[in-house]
């Protein structure tokens, strides 16, 4: 034995959504009304890359049970939320899972109160402003542009030079002046209207979209582009992963 010892990698909860058997090509019809828990494999990789270990959250358990073990959480893209949720109704665009909402508001409370690290990639960034009293948009067809490859850029966005999300990203591109920049896939189909308490907006397509938010603690991160699918190493989630260590005494 070198004696070498090897710290522990920090764990971070990835959250994901829930379908059917149905629903996924070539599965066996007889299990088709079974349920089936996923999320794509880019986050786990994103977040094994940066030196953390993922931990798939399936729905059933208690958020708060999951926050005690966890030094990180990660809240994924996805379905809408309810609209009922920032005091609206459904406009018929919408796809929604309140077993996930459930989940997910709760496992977010939950790691706030124990200061856990938090980020949010598109819908997570919806999730975090609708809890803490934000709202939606509910449809803006533009912004979803499928119709590209998702590794590509389709737009830039401008992060606030003083900003958390610009730290992260200090090594991109600047634009004369001196704001950081940097080019983003757009994969939503819904953005932020009435911003949440607390929050603070660090980043701006240059159409005025909210992409990305931030806590004045600095323990919460929001992106609403994904960055998990864009091409090379993604500075969020080595934030993320470096302090869940910190904040786990991993680091």
């Amino acid at each position: 034995m070198s004696g070498r010892q090897t710290r522990p990698r920090p764990l971070i909860g990835l959250s994901g959504r829930r379908r059917t058997g149905a629903d996924i090509a070539g599965f066996p019809g007889s299990l088709g009304h079974l349920p089936i828990d996923l999320y794509l494999a880019d986050y786990a990789t994103g977040i094994l890359a940066a030196g953390g270990l993922p931990v798939h959250l399936p729905m059933d358990a208690d958020p708060a049970d999951y926050a005690e073990r966890l030094d990180g959480v990660l809240l994924s893209g996805g379905a809408d939320l309810e609209p009922a949720l920032y005091g609206d109704q459904p406009d018929g665009h919408g796809d929604y899972e309140p077993e996930r909402d459930r989940l997910e508001l709760g496992l977010l409370a939950s790691a706030q109160e124990r200061s856990l690290p938090v980020l949010g990639i598109c819908r997570g960034l919806q999730v975090i402003n609708v809890a803490a009293g934000g709202s939606l948009h509910q449809h803006v067809p533009e912004h979803a542009r499928y119709d590209v490859d998702p590794a590509g850029h389709v737009h830039e966005v401008s992060f606030d030079p003083d900003s958390l999300l610009a730290a992260i990203h200090r090594d991109g591109p600047d634009r004369p002046g001196g704001v950081p920049r940097r080019g983003v896939n757009s994969l939503h189909h819904q953005t932020v209207d009435r911003v949440g308490d607390g929050l603070v907006v660090t980043a701006r397509a240059d159409d005025g979209t909210v992409e990305g938010l931030e806590s004045r603690a600095g323990d919460l991160v929001a992106v609403q582009w994904h960055p998990e699918m864009l091409a090379g190493t993604e500075p969020v989630f080595d934030w993320l992963v470096a302090a869940a260590g910190q904040r786990a005494g991993h680091g």
